[in-house]
């Protein structure tokens, strides 16, 4: 059974940084095409980094210099490392698992900014 646990997420204030982790089991970890998203209340989900099997990265362009997702394919787990917090980014963060039609979700930790 594939699980994904994500873990990191807390209050940070303004300006803050945070480093979300995901750690996975019950699969073949350096095959999948891994991901964060995120929800905020009343949105939808978005992506916000994706990270392919070989470690090439990809950024939506609100956190493009500002996040960086990274992985440790022997540890099995997903990063994303969040400097410069602004409110916008508040939200539940989600890991995702991707893999041919294999697609795997997390429980998602929660983000808050506050000063």
């Amino acid at each position: 059974q594939v699980q994904l646990v994500e873990s990191g997420g807390g209050l940070v204030q303004p300006g803050g940084s945070l480093r979300l982790s995901c750690a996975v089991s019950g699969t073949f970890f350096s095959l999948y095409a891994m991901a964060w998203y995120r929800q905020a209340p009343g949105k939808q989900r978005e992506l916000v980094a994706s990270i392919s099997p070989g470690g090439t990265p990809n950024y939506v362009e609100g956190v493009k210099s500002r996040f960086t997702i990274s992985k440790d394919d022997d540890k099995e787990v997903l990063y994303l490392e969040m400097n410069r917090l602004q409110p916008a980014d508040a939200a539940v963060y989600y890991c995702n698992a991707r893999f041919g039609v294999a697609d795997h979700w997390g429980q998602g930790t929660q983000v808050t900014i506050s000063s």
